[in-house]
């Protein structure tokens, strides 16, 4: 079982939660940014993908995230940047997509994201900012 699905715009990453220091005992918030996100990637998934995966099954996930070229690149760089010759070191951290990704998919394309058992995650520059995701049980081949 494959679903594929792609969340267009500029990729993000978990923000860390925030704590309220006028109250050592409150629970973290995550922030609202990361809220609206993770939102977006789900009503992305519903919309392109029909049901999940079942629970206690082994899911694999790739993620595929294009950021846009910088306008102040010069021709050369960006021509470079358009073939895959140069990637992506800015923020998000990976980690951070990965994770926001792995939450946001909870309870929609999978019971858990334990059941996450293998990722690949990469950096590429494009015209068209967007992040590609493709799920597949460990049985298919990607």
């Amino acid at each position: 079982m494959v679903r594929a699905f792609t969340v267009p715009g500029e990729p993000k990453g978990k923000g860390r939660p925030r704590f309220n220091p006028m109250n050592p005992a409150a629970h973290p918030r995550t922030p609202e940014a990361t809220l609206v996100y993770e939102n977006l990637i789900g009503w992305e998934y519903r919309r392109q993908c029909k049901g999940g995966f079942p629970e206690k099954v082994p899911v694999r996930m790739q993620i595929k995230a294009y950021y846009t070229i910088p306008a102040s690149a010069s021709k050369k760089r960006k021509q470079m940047m358009a073939n895959g010759e140069e990637r992506p070191t800015k923020k998000p951290d990976i980690d951070n997509v990965v994770k926001v990704y792995a939450d946001a998919l909870n309870h929609l394309a999978y019971h858990d994201d334990s059941q996450v058992v293998s990722i690949t995650c990469e950096k590429y520059y494009s015209e068209e900012p967007r992040v590609e995701v493709i799920l597949s049980d460990t049985e298919e081949e990607l």
